[in-house]
Order: structure tokens, then C-alpha cells, then sequence
């Protein structure tokens, strides 16, 4: 299986001398491409960290990290914007909408803002609206949507253009339970029939098990 992302001895150091703070102590992980994948740990292990350092978020840090064959650190700013845009979808526990914009133009927004018409987006955002029971609440303002709905509407701009990966930072951590299930299978269609790798962070057992393997961090460590 090819890996699509591989962690090689990363360490993250924050702060320094007095407040030093070891966040990541040599971790290592590497993911298949069409996996899905629950970091878990306590509080504090890391796991937020190491996704934005997956992500490119964060490029303060020792080691190795590759996506999609890339080895991030030796990007530049423009290459690595370039490979966030082509190959990375991002979901966070907060929906990060604009509230004056539509659900359709919410999922159109990081293209548009690249200079792709709408246009010409119209077939790709009509299949992603469908895949994530969208389709009635394009033209709907987020504010009049549910925190799942809104949740959908960040996992379809995810999605749009068609990325390799989705990292996703706590995705149903400000849900109920009922919404919660329906974003998780929502990421599990997305991974089994589109085959896109998916790396959720979670403290959840229950968001764990709709994944294929669990990575565990514990203390900045990977224990298993």
C-alpha cells in the first residue's frame, strides 16, 4: 500500500528554557492511502499538534513529515499552499462558516478565491451537495442550520476539489449524539466509496470505532 502521509522521530518543542514544553517526543506513524484513521489520547498527549503539523498549519518542528510524497518542511510557502489547496481537506470541531455567505458559497470559497468560477464548479458542488444531504440548504444562510448541517457544510468544503486526505480536528466535538453518528457515517461513505484517507483527532471511543485503526499518543508519544 502506498503511505500517504508518514511521520518520521517529529519533536515539537513549545516555549523555552523555563517553559519548555516537549508537546511531540519523536513521534512516528505512517498512514495507507484509503485508510481511516482515530489519533487518540489524552488531553494534552499531542494530537491536535501533530495533525497541524501534518496539515502544514504549524511548520516549527524536528523531523520528517511527508504527504502525498512530499516532504512538507522542504516546501515553500507557495508549494505548500499549493499542496494544502490539491490534496488536503480540513475539518475542526468549530465550523469556521461565514455567516453572510450561503451553504453554496461557504463550500465554493477557498476555489472561488483562487480565481475558479462558479461555473465552472457547478457539477463537482451539485455531487457534493447530494453526498452530504445538502442539496435544499444551498441557498440557506448558515445561522438557520443546525450545528450538524453546519457541520456538513464544512466536511463538503473539504471535499470540494477532490482532496487525497481529510484531517479533521475533533469533527464531532460540539455535537449531540444523534448528529455526531450522522457525521461519522457521513465520513465513513466518504472514505469507502470516494476512497479518500481520513485522520480524525478524538477523545471519543465511539467516533474511533467507525475508523479502520486507532494511533494512539500518550505524553508526546506514539504507544500504539
Amino acid at each position: 500500500m502506498t503511505h500517504v502521509i508518514e511521520v518520521s522521530n517529529v519533536n515539537k518543542i513549545f516555549g523555552k528554557n523555563d517553559t519548555r514544553l516537549q508537546v511531540l517526543d519523536n513521534a512516528c506513524v505512517e498512514i495507507s492511502k484509503g485508510e481511516f484513521v482515530s489519533l487518540m489520547g489524552p488531553s494534552g498527549s499531542g494530537k491536535s499538534t501533530l495533525l497541524y503539523l501534518i496539515g502544514g498549519l504549524d511548520r516549527e518542528f524536528e523531523g520528517s513529515i511527508k504527504v502525498a510524497g512530499e516532504e512538507i518542511t522542504k516546501l515553500k510557502e507557495s508549494k505548500l499552499s499549493e499542496l494544502r489547496l490539491k490534496k488536503m481537506g480540513f475539518v475542526f470541531q468549530f465550523y469556521n462558516l461565514v455567516q453572510n455567505l450561503t451553504v453554496e458559497d461557504n463550500i465554493l470559497l477557498p476555489l472561488t478565491a483562487q480565481g475558479k468560477s462558479k461555473a465552472s464548479l457547478e457539477n463537482d458542488l451539485k455531487e457534493i451537495l447530494e453526498i452530504t444531504g445538502l442539496t435544499s440548504k444551498r441557498k440557506v444562510m448558515p445561522a438557520k442550520l443546525s450545528g450538524g448541517q453546519q457541520q456538513r457544510v464544512a466536511i463538503a468544503r473539504a471535499l470540494l476539489g477532490n482532496p487525497e486526505i481529510i484531517l479533521a480536528d475533533e469533527p464531532t466535538g460540539n455535537l449531540d449524539s444523534k448528529a455526531s453518528k450522522e457525521i461519522l457515517e457521513l465520513f465513513k461513505h466518504i472514505n469507502e466509496e470516494k476512497g479518500v484517507t481520513i485522520l480524525q483527532v478524538t477523545h471519543s471511543d465511539e467516533a474511533a470505532s467507525y475508523s479502520n485503526r486507532i494511533v494512539r499518543l500518550n505524553n508526546g508519544k506514539i504507544v500504539g
